[in-house]
C-alpha cells in the first residue's frame, strides 16, 4: 500500500512536473497571492480602509510579478530600488491627480522613460514596470495629498511581504529551478516515449492522432531544453558541469527525436520524411508496406517499455537489478551483433533504443553522479567509458560579443518614442469617452507593447486582450452579483483570480486578460464604484488603447511584421550555415569549435522566428497563403534546426569517442548545402538578388565510391544522411521564398 502510495505521487509530481516546468508558474503565481495576502492581513489588523487595502493589494502584485532577476541577490537590490521608485511615483500622482495637463504630460514622460528602461536589462525594465505600475495604481485609487502617507506606508508593507514571500516563504534559488527543469525535461522525455508507444500500436485510423502526440511531445521535450539552457549559467557551480548538463541535455533531446522518426519510417511505406514530426498537420506517411511482424512488434513494445522505465527511474537512487538488467540489454543494440531478426528499418528502431538508452545513462550520471556498477554487461561497461572520455573533454568556451544596434534603432528607443505616442492619443481619447476612467486606455496601449517588436505582433496582442476583456466583463458581472458588498469574500475570489492569472499567462494572453478584467469587476465592487456601465467603458477604453498602440505602430518608426520576420529568418539562416560548416569541418578533421553552444544559439533564433511569424499564423489571418507559407518555412527551419543540431552533437565526441574518427573525405561535402542557405539569405535580404540555388548529384556521391569503408562507415553514413536531409530541406526553402533553383549540371 506504501508502495502504491509512492507511485501514484510519483507520477503526480512528474505530471505537474511536465505542465509547469521548472515549476515557474506555480511559484509566481504563490508568491503573488501570498505576498498579497499578507499585505491585507496586516492592513485590516491596522484597521485600513478599503481603498488602502486595495492600494496594498496591488502594489504587491507588482513588487512581485515585476522581478525577473534569477539571483537572488540581484532580486533583493531591485527590490529595495524599486521601494522609492514606488513612493516617488504615488506622490507624483497624488500632486499631479489634480492638474489635468501637467499630470498627462507627465505620464507620457513616464511611459517613456519606463519603455527606455529596459535597455538596462532586467533591472531596468522592473524599475519602469514599477513606477508605471504605481501611477495607475495613484489614478485607480484616487489617490490625494492628505492620503499619500498612509497610502505610501501601504506601499512600503507590499514591497515588505513581497520580500517575505520571495526570499523566505517561496524561495527560489537558481540552483533550485534548475533542478526541477531537469525533473521537466525527463517527465517529458517519458512523455515523448510513451507516445513513441502509442505510434507503433496505433492502427491506420489512429495514425494521425498520434503522430500528433509525438510532434506534440517533441516540441515540448525541445522547450524545456532551450529553458535549461536559459538559466544553465546561473544555476550550476561552475562552467565544466553547466556544458556537461548541456552535453547531456542535448544528446537526450536529439536521440528521442531520431528514436520517433525512426519509429515512424519503420511503419511507414518508405524513409519518413523529418519535416513530418515538425509540420503542424501533417498527416502521417501511408502504411504501403505490409504491418511490422507480430514478434518485431511484441519485442520493440518491451523495448520501448523498458525504456520509459529507464527515463522515468533516471532520478532514483537505486536502480535495482533487474532495471540494469534491462539497461543492459537496450545499451547491447548499440551493437550489430545484438540486434534482433528484422527488416532493416525496425533493426534501424533498435539502434536508436540503444542510442536513447545512452544519451538516458549519461543524463543520470551528469546529474547524479556516479552510479553502481556491479551488474554493468560489457556493453553498458564500453558505454560508461565512452561517456567518461567525453565528460573529462569537456571545457568552457567564449561568449560571442554581438553589436548593439545604437540611436532609434535600438528596439527600446523605438518602443519608447512608439508607446509614448501611442498613450498620447490614448489619453486624449480616453478622456473624451470619460474623464476619470481614461487611464484603462493608456494602459492597454502600454500592455500591448510589452514583449512586442513588430505592427503584426502588436495587433494580434491587442485583439488577444480585447477578446479577454470581453469575456473578463461577463464574467466580472456574475462574480459581482454573486458577491454583493461580502468584503472579505470578494478579496479571496480576488486572490483566486490574480493566482489564475499568473498560472496561465505564459500560455495563453487571453486567458491571462480574462482572469486581470474580472478581477477588476470585484475591486469595483469593493470600491462601491461598480455597475454595467462602469465595465462597458473598459471595453471601450481597452478598445480605443489597443488601437491607439497599433496606429503608433504602423505610423512612428514603423517595423513591419515583414521585416520583422525576414531580419529574423536572416540570422536563423546564418547560424545554420554556421553551425553546418563547423560541424561537417570538425568531422572531417578540423580544429574543434564551440558547436552545441553554436547550435543552441541557432535553437533560441528560430524560437524569436516561430514568436515573430505568430501574427502571419494566427488563426484569425485573412491571408491563408500567407499562413499555411509561414508554417511550412518554420517547420523546415526547424527540420534544418534538428539535423544541423545532429551533425554537431556528433562532431562534438570527435574527441573522446573510441568508435568515431574524422573522416577526411567529408571535407567539403556539406559545400553546397552553404552556399544554398547563403544564396536564400541574400534573397531573404534583397528581394532583387538574382542567385540561385544549385542542384546536383547526391551528397553522398560526392566522397566517392569508398564512401562504406569498414572504419569509417557507420558513422559517416549517419553523417551523409543527415547532410543529405539537411540539403533537401534547405533546397525547399527556395520555393516558397522565391528563390530560383539553377537546373542541373550535366
Amino acid at each position: 500500500m506504501r508502495a502504491a502510495g509512492r507511485s501514484v505521487r510519483t507520477r503526480l509530481r512528474d505530471r505537474i512536473a511536465a505542465s509547469d516546468p521548472g515549476l515557474l508558474r506555480l511559484t509566481a503565481g504563490l508568491r503573488t497571492v501570498g505576498a498579497i495576502a499578507l499585505t491585507l492581513a496586516v492592513l485590516s489588523l491596522l484597521r485600513a480602509d478599503v481603498h488602502h487595502l486595495v492600494a496594498g493589494a496591488m502594489a504587491a502584485m507588482v513588487a512581485t510579478f515585476a522581478i525577473r532577476e534569477k539571483q537572488l541577490g540581484a532580486q533583493a537590490v531591485t527590490l529595495a530600488l524599486g521601494l522609492p521608485v514606488a513612493l516617488a511615483s504615488v506622490s507624483l500622482g497624488a500632486v499631479l491627480n489634480a492638474r489635468l495637463l501637467v499630470g498627462d504630460v507627465f505620464f507620457v514622460v513616464l511611459i517613456f522613460c519606463a519603455v527606455y528602461g529596459r535597455r538596462f536589462g532586467d533591472r531596468g525594465t522592473a524599475l519602469g514596470l514599477i513606477g508605471f505600475q504605481v501611477y495607475f495604481l495613484s489614478l485607480f485609487v484616487g489617490a490625494t495629498v492628505s492620503a499619500l502617507p498612509v497610502l505610501c506606508g501601504a506601499i512600503a508593507l507590499a514591497f515588505a511581504s513581497s520580500a517575505v514571500m520571495r526570499f523566505a516563504v517561496v524561495p527560489a534559488t537558481p540552483a533550485g529551478v534548475l533542478l526541477r527543469l531537469r525533473l521537466a525535461f525527463r517527465a517529458r522525455l517519458a512523455q515523448l516515449v510513451s507516445a513513441q508507444l502509442d505510434l507503433l500500436d496505433a492502427d491506420a485510423d489512429e495514425m494521425d492522432k498520434a503522430l500528433d502526440a509525438v510532434r506534440e511531445g517533441t516540441a515540448r521535450l525541445h522547450e524545456t531544453a532551450m529553458m535549461i539552457q536559459a538559466r544553465l549559467e546561473e544555476g550550476t557551480p561552475d562552467e565544466s558541469v553547466a556544458r556537461l548538463v548541456q552535453r547531456r541535455i542535448a544528446d537526450a533531446e536529439i536521440a528521442a527525436e531520431r528514436l520517433g522518426l525512426l519509429l515512424l519510417s519503420a511503419r511507414s511505406a518508405e524513409r519518413a520524411d523529418t519535416l513530418t514530426l515538425h509540420l503542424p498537420g501533417a498527416p502521417a506517411p501511408s502504411m504501403g508496406q505490409p504491418a511490422l511482424p507480430d514478434e518485431a512488434t511484441a519485442t520493440l513494445r518491451r523495448d520501448l517499455r523498458a525504456l520509459l522505465a529507464l527515463v522515468l527511474r533516471a532520478g532514483s537512487g537505486d536502480a535495482g537489478t533487474a532495471l540494469a538488467h534491462v539497461r543492459n540489454r537496450l545499451l547491447g543494440y548499440r551493437d550489430e551483433e545484438n540486434l534482433p531478426p528484422a527488416p532493416s528499418a525496425v533493426q534501424d528502431v533498435f539502434r536508436g533504443i540503444g542510442e536513447a538508452a545512452r544519451a538516458v545513462l549519461g543524463l543520470r550520471i551528469a546529474l547524479d553522479g556516479p552510479q553502481d556498477e556491479s551488474d554493468d554487461s560489457p556493453a553498458t561497461a564500453r558505454s560508461r567509458e565512452e561517456l567518461d572520455a567525453e565528460d573529462a573533454a569537456i571545457d568552457g568556451g567564449e561568449e560571442a560579443a554581438q553589436e548593439e544596434q545604437t540611436g532609434l534603432r535600438r528596439p527600446t528607443t523605438r518602443a519608447a518614442v512608439q508607446v509614448a505616442v501611442g498613450s498620447t492619443l490614448a489619453i486624449v481619447g480616453g478622456e473624451l469617452l470619460s474623464t476619470q476612467r481614461w487611464y484603462w486606455a493608456v494602459l492597454t496601449c502600454w500592455i500591448v507593447f510589452l514583449n512586442t517588436a513588430s505592427t503584426g505582433e502588436i495587433l494580434v496582442k491587442g485583439y488577444r486582450r480585447l477578446l479577454g476583456t470581453v469575456f473578463g466583463v461577463v464574467a466580472g458581472i456574475v462574480l459581482a452579483g454573486l458577491v454583493g458588498q461580502h468584503t472579505w469574500t470578494a478579496f479571496a475570489l480576488v486572490l483566486v483570480l490574480i493566482f489564475a492569472m499568473f498560472y496561465v499567462a505564459p500560455l495563453s494572453y487571453t486567458l491571462m486578460s480574462f482572469f486581470v478584467t474580472a478581477m477588476l469587476g470585484l475591486l469595483y465592487t469593493l470600491l462601491h464604484t461598480y455597475s454595467l456601465d462602469v465595465l462597458v467603458l473598459r471595453i471601450e477604453e481597452t478598445a480605443l488603447g489597443a488601437a491607439c498602440g497599433v496606429v503608433a505602430a504602423a505610423l512612428v518608426l514603423p517595423v513591419r511584421t515583414d521585416r520583422r520576420t525576414n531580419e529574423l529568418l536572416g540570422t536563423v539562416l546564418d547560424r545554420l550555415a554556421a553551425v553546418t560548416e563547423a560541424a561537417v569541418g570538425q568531422l572531417s578533421g578540423g580544429p574543434a569549435d564551440d558547436l552545441l553552444d553554436q547550435a543552441r544559439d541557432l535553437d533560441q533564433a528560430l524560437a524569436d522566428l516561430r514568436a515573430a511569424t505568430q501574427p502571419l499564423t494566427h488563426p484569425v489571418t485573412p491571408l491563408r497563403a500567407r499562413r499555411h507559407t509561414a508554417r511550412y518555412v518554420v517547420a523546415l527551419l526547424e527540420t534544418c534546426a534538428y539535423h544541423a543540431r545532429t551533425l554537431a552533437a556528433t562532431a562534438e565526441l570527435l574527441p573522446t569517442h573510441p568508435s568515431i574518427a574524422a573522416d577526411p573525405r567529408l571535407r567539403g561535402a556539406a559545400g553546397r548545402t552553404v552556399r544554398n542557405i547563403g544564396t536564400i539569405a541574400a534573397r531573404v535580404a534583397d528581394e532583387h538578388a538574382r542567385a540561385e540555388v544549385e542542384t546536383g548529384p547526391s551528397i553522398a556521391s560526392l566522397l566517392g565510391s569508398d564512401a562504406g569503408t569498414p572504419r569509417y562507415g557507420r558513422i559517416t553514413d549517419r553523417v551523409l544522411r543527415h547532410l543529405e536531409r539537411l540539403d533537401e530541406a534547405v533546397l525547399g526553402l527556395a520555393r516558397p521564398l522565391g528563390v530560383p533553383v539553377a537546373a542541373p549540371r550535366k
